[in-house]
């Protein structure tokens, strides 16, 4: 099997809060992986784990151990700028930077140290063309990102974190503040990426769930209750508790 993320007996402290218990799990390459489970249950922060966003969070701790490829990202010696360059971030609420279309995008690629005009501006069209926002932006590069609708901002937020050229892509619930058409563009748009990349998302959505992903992963109270190929989990799961919350029972 080509795992792309390799989850080993992780367990998750907010202080004392034993927020995440014993998680194992494993992400093939080029693979959407969905997070289900009720409010509080730890997906998100299972999520912020793969890139060590909760390092900044004073008193927390991780035991057990994640892989991408063959590399501890836990390690001490593991380098967490590289980290952030091969997983990239896109969050519920979108967050373009208060600048232009062009530059929110060339900002991560002067920042890896790319100068060459003709570069920055080719991977610019590349990332807008990759997340079907070329045509809709073209002729505005230079008009304010915050000028775009909800939808093209979270479209233009992807192309900035796919424009550096990640191996891995991690969306906290990217379609729950949008409307049904821009949802839809979003979730075409995760179809595509996959070729090219490997997707964990978290969702509250059932039926994304289930259009988006391959594998789903249900979490509950910060337990890893049952992670199966989405078509599965979704017809006959292993556990009564997944069958209960994926069939509305609780929630």
């Amino acid at each position: 099997m080509n795992y792309k993320i390799n989850v080993k007996n992780v367990s998750f402290y907010y202080g004392e809060n034993h927020v995440l218990k014993e998680i194992n799990l494993t992400v093939e390459k080029n693979s959407v992986a969905a997070l289900i489970g009720p409010s509080g249950c730890g997906k998100s922060t299972f999520l912020r784990c793969i890139n060590r966003m909760n390092d900044i969070i004073p008193g927390t701790k991780m035991t057990g151990e994640i892989l991408i490829d063959e590399d501890s990202i836990y390690s001490h010696n593991y380098d967490v700028t590289t980290l952030r360059r091969r997983v990239g971030m896109v969050f519920q609420k979108s967050n373009p930077f208060p600048q232009s279309i062009y530059d929110n995008i060339a900002y991560g690629l002067k920042i890896k140290g790319i100068k060459d005009k003709y570069d920055i501006e080719s991977t610019v069209e590349k990332s807008l063309k990759s997340t079907a926002l070329w045509d809709e932006v073209k002729d505005r590069l230079n008009k304010s990102a915050m000028s775009l609708s909800g939808g093209q901002q979270q479209r233009l937020c992807i192309a900035r974190t796919i424009a550096v050229q990640p191996e891995v892509i991690l969306m906290d619930e990217p379609a729950s503040a949008l409307d049904p058409i821009s949802t839809q563009k979003i979730e075409e748009l995760i179809q595509e990426l996959k070729k090219n990349y490997t997707i964990v998302i978290v969702t509250h959505n059932m039926q994304q769930a289930a259009r988006v992903s391959d594998y789903t992963a249900f979490f509950y109270l910060g337990e890893l209750i049952e992670m199966d190929r989405t078509e599965i989990i979704f017809t006959k799961p292993g556990n009564i508790l997944t069958e209960n919350y994926v069939t509305g029972k609780f929630g």
